[in-house]
């Protein structure tokens, strides 16, 4: 008995984990959590503002190679269509330095919404996000079409954004 309970729990440890993936994975459209955020300026949002647009939320770090290899493409990607309805929000990890951060937008004028996470809500909201780069597509309704974990095919995002901008 003991046996066939130990292969039952497994069995759902297993069924519990692809599922949890697949949540994660953006499979379903999900509708991103509202979260508020202050950014670099000072002043506080929430993301339910930006519903009507297409929006990137990037979960980055100054200190993530990749995040910080990525950058220029991200920028221009926002440059490409936001005159469309299209929102970046960069989000820096809690643990990142709030001066580093700064210094990293200004010195390279990131051109959209740079917030940083201090408590690390906004990344547990988002499904805990540990790993950086993290990247989710959201549509105009703010459900959550693609998450990209490490660094974007920025072919098909682009494709993607197209599709999205699109829709009415």
């Amino acid at each position: 008995m003991t046996r066939h309970l130990a292969t039952a729990v497994a069995r759902l440890s297993t069924i519990a984990a692809l599922a949890a993936s697949l949540w994660l994975a953006g499979c379903a459209r999900d509708v991103a959590p509202d979260v508020r955020y202050t950014l670099l300026d000072g002043s506080t949002h929430q993301s339910a503002q930006l519903r009507g647009q297409v929006v990137l939320v990037n979960f980055w770090a100054t200190s993530c190679t990749t995040c910080v290899k990525e950058m220029p493409q991200i920028v221009a990607t926002h440059q490409k269509y936001a005159a469309r309805g299209y929102e970046t929000l960069a989000v820096a990890m809690s643990y990142d330095p709030p001066a580093y951060v700064a210094n990293f937008a200004e010195s390279r004028k990131l051109p959209f919404k740079v917030a940083i996470d201090n408590t690390g809500e906004i990344a547990k909201r988002f499904g805990d996000v540990q790993l950086t780069p993290t990247t989710f597509l959201l549509n105009k309704r703010g459900e959550i079409v693609k998450r990209y974990v490490g660094e974007p095919d920025f072919a098909e995002l682009h494709a993607q954004v197209e599709k999205l901008l699109a829709e009415s």
